[in-house]
């Protein structure tokens, strides 16, 4: 009787290799261990190595790793990478995975992409003294479908809901069109003086997306000013994350991620759509969009997905095809 026939050479995961990874965000830890405690979540089956604060880590293979070794030997992070740059060293196989897609981070053609569900929460958040006129008149004014279709190429879910759909099931009973004759008869109710708002952005890809909205702003008679991000700043364009899998947990970290209210516990799906209901109610908080986190992977990456729901990587189960063990 003739045995199991081997996987192919060309597919065989193997030890070896070092997997290239670029990313936009930075991580400016000061040192090694307190960097080494944050990215533990993010690598596991790895240890970190090697360390340059905001710009450079790597991570060597664990031996001792409690699911077994990972098939590569290592893998390096390159940190505070633009879209541009991130592109440029993919085309030129510098680089073995990338960000892809979602505003300001267009997709490469031909190559494979790593999707999570859509985990990242873009809001308007307000802080409490902004008149509860010019919030809503905001809120109506933004044309969530213009922006879906032009920037984020129709990448995630337009949304009113904190809790992405996926996770809570209620989240398109939240309003999310766009009403403009609403939206200027309420600035039109305001002194001429309280018509113009500040607004900052947490991640400077999203700058794109506050241009719009101030353009959307002007057409209801409004003027929304671009502006540093300072702890008194009157608004800003929240791009926080989903990162748990449980909805009260997920609601009570976005809470505090926005300085809303912690919500109360909730025991049944209608009692978390009241939770979360309230604290959108005077609308400190306007959800607009849920958009996933994607990453490209050269050819030459085999296994994967090497992201898991939460955009969490899972670089464990991935390897280098011929690569040297």
């Amino acid at each position: 009787m003739l045995g199991a026939l081997p996987l192919a050479a060309a597919t065989r995961p193997r030890y070896g290799g070092t997997l290239r990874v670029e990313i936009h965000d930075s991580l400016d830890a000061p040192d090694t261990p307190l960097a080494a405690r944050r990215f533990a979540s993010l690598a596991p089956g790895f240890t970190l190595q090697g360390w340059e604060p905001g710009r450079r880590a790597y991570f060597a293979a664990d031996d001792r790793a409690a699911g077994g070794r990972p098939f590569l030997d290592g893998v390096e992070i390159q940190m505070a990478r633009p879209a541009r740059e991130q592109a440029i060293d993919f085309g030129l196989g510098k680089a073995d995975v990338v960000e892809s897609g979602g505003e300001g981070r267009p997709a490469a053609a031909g190559r494979r992409t790593w999707p999570s569900e859509p985990v990242r929460v873009v809001a308007l958040v307000f802080q409490a003294r902004v008149d509860p006129r010019l919030r809503e008149a905001l809120a109506l004014a933004v044309d969530r479908m213009a922006i879906y279709n032009v920037l984020l190429q129709r990448q995630g879910e337009i949304s009113g809901a904190l809790l992405p759909q996926w996770l809570s099931g209620y989240a398109f009973l939240f309003a999310t069109t766009a009403d403009l004759a609403r939206a200027r008869a309420l600035a039109a109710a305001l002194p001429a003086n309280a018509r113009r708002i500040t607004l900052a952005i947490d991640d400077p890809a999203d700058q794109p997306m506050a241009e719009r909205i101030s353009l959307n702003a002007r057409d209801a008679g409004l003027t929304v000013a671009l502006g540093p991000k300072t702890p008194d700043v009157e608004a800003r364009l929240a791009d926080t994350r989903v990162v748990s899998t449980d909805a009260n947990a997920a609601l009570k970290a976005l809470a505090a991620a926005m300085d809303l209210p912690e919500p109360s516990h909730a025991d049944s799906t209608g009692a978390l759509y009241a939770a979360e209901a309230a604290l959108l109610d005077g609308f400190r908080a306007v959800p607009l969009f849920h958009l996933p986190d994607v990453y490209g992977a050269a050819a030459r990456v085999q296994g994967g997905p090497g992201i898991g729901p939460l955009g969490e990587w899972r670089f464990q189960d991935l390897w280098i095809e011929g690569a040297q063990p």
